[in-house]
């Protein structure tokens, strides 16, 4: 790969780079930072873990122009992306007097206002609260040079495709833009069309090759009940370094997290229904050595952690894509990882459907989980997070449909079990339930907006519930 040092890129900015160890470039880089450095619209389809975010800011650091206007806005999916993206932001920049203001919700929003009041030369956030700013005048987009969405199937898929438009709405017309996804579906394409200007279509791999090839697939087929046992079994064969152990529900991801404790194993709990300082805690201490990291999707973009060996999927995601994000936290720059996913009988089907949109083939594999079939973790107390002990997996529980013979309804305030949304209400459920859209506020939100009211832009936001928004 192309050394930075050869990019003609500003010799400060090449010698900020190596300070952090960046001297070659990732394939990604390679291809998108010359086509960025012309100022050209660029959107680029590249799998997770490639080194998308300096193909984005290095262009970025290289054409910036001092001045008293926020320069660049990036939008991300989740608060955690937000933060990793504004932390390289600042670790690259080779004049910091301005500095990278990160705004998202789950934080005072008072405090972001005075971020801004400091006239960054970068924004990085979340699209609802940077909406929020807007309508509040704190933050003005109408002079931005540089407009990026990161992870853009990920932001439209959480139903951010009204903020998302709104927000393109209010930036000028000549401005760089850059978008890039690990997957390219319709709502993408569509967005650039409409918004860029003879964007330059970048596809890093094959186009059949969704997920990093260095990555080994494999899955176990049990009853419900051995699910724990199994997924045990593994990690005592396989040894994991680092591993993340994806959840469908907080009560799941509760419930595993306790019963791992009681098997003496270090684990870190990551979920929507902790707070914000929590959650950023969590991901510290698993940065800082800690072995597992149990968590629901909030988790599955945003993290980027070079070591990560292994991703387990207690409860294996129904959607295709959702797998791709989700083992993406695993081989990370090149490095090898493992991803295991565990179903029951009646969920093979979608075990052939993910090999057959991804074009991967899974081994199939028998880790003994006997030894520990006995560990309950899911008792009458979690009967409230929908699970019964009879079952203890894919019980309706209180709130509703089994999803595919999974855990049952998340019996919270949501009605449905699962989904809820951001705070200002648009009337839409997340479907698959982990708390999470714009950041996260929490599994126990209302699942539902309001009535709505015409907003500018034209799309519809509900009515703000009170000393409640979190995301």
């Amino acid at each position: 790969m192309k050394a930075f040092a050869e990019m003609g890129l500003d010799p400060r900015l090449v010698e900020v780079l190596k300070r952090q160890n960046f001297v070659n470039s990732t394939e990604v880089q390679e291809q998108a930072i010359p086509v960025a450095l012309e100022g050209k619209d660029v959107i680029v389809r590249a799998k997770t873990g490639t080194g998308k975010t300096l193909a984005f800011l290095v262009p970025i650091r290289q054409r910036s122009k001092p001045g008293q206007y926020t320069e660049t806005l990036i939008l991300a999916p989740t608060r955690e992306l937000a933060l990793q993206i504004a932390d390289v932001a600042k670790k690259v920049a080779v004049d910091s007097r301005r500095g990278v203001a990160i705004v998202y919700g789950g934080a005072s929003i008072n405090v972001q206002v005075q971020d801004l009041r400091r006239n960054p030369d970068i924004v990085v956030g979340t699209p609802g609260r940077i909406i929020d700013l807007m309508e509040r005048g704190a933050l003005n987009i109408d002079r931005i040079r540089f407009l990026v969405l990161d992870e853009a199937d990920t932001m439209l898929d959480m139903g951010f495709i009204a903020d998302v438009e709104f927000i393109l709405s209010r930036t000028p017309k000549e401005k760089q833009t850059m978008i890039f996804s690990a997957t390219m579906p319709e709502k993408v394409t569509r967005i650039a069309h409409k918004h860029m200007a003879d964007p330059v279509f970048l596809k890093v791999g094959e186009d059949d090759q969704l997920v990093v090839t260095k990555i080994k697939h494999y899955y176990a087929s049990v009853d419900n009940r051995m699910k724990f046992a199994t997924m045990i079994a593994y990690i005592k064969e396989y040894n994991p370094k680092k591993a993340i152990i994806f959840a469908q529900t907080k009560y799941a991801a509760n419930a595993i997290y306790n019963g791992m404790k009681g098997q003496g194993l270090d684990v870190i709990l990551m979920h929507g229904g902790l707070t914000q300082a929590k959650r950023e805690h969590s991901l510290r201490e698993f940065k800082g050595g800690g072995q597992f990291l149990i968590a629901t999707n909030v988790a599955a973009r945003g993290i980027d952690i070079k070591d990560v060996s292994d991703v387990i999927n207690f409860d294996v995601p129904e959607d295709p894509h959702t797998y791709v994000h989700r083992v993406g936290r695993s081989a990370r720059m090149d490095a090898n990882g493992r991803a295991f996913s565990i179903v029951n009988n009646m969920q093979r089907n979608i075990i052939s459907d993910i090999e057959d949109t991804v074009n991967i083939k899974f081994e199939r594999i028998s880790p003994d989980g006997n030894p520990y079939r006995d560990i309950i973790i899911f008792n009458k107390s979690d009967r409230q997070g929908g699970f019964r002990r009879d079952d203890r997996f894919g019980g309706a529980g209180r709130g509703g449909s089994r999803f595919g013979g999974q855990h049952g309804g998340g019996g919270n305030r949501g009605g449905g079990g699962y989904g809820h949304s951001r705070d200002s209400g648009y009337g839409h459920r997340e479907s698959s339930g982990y708390g999470n859209r714009d950041s996260g506020h929490g599994d126990s939100g209302s699942g539902q907006g309001g009535s709505g009211f015409q907003h500018r832009g034209g799309f519809r936001r509900g009515p703000r519930r009170q000393n409640t928004r979190h995301y």
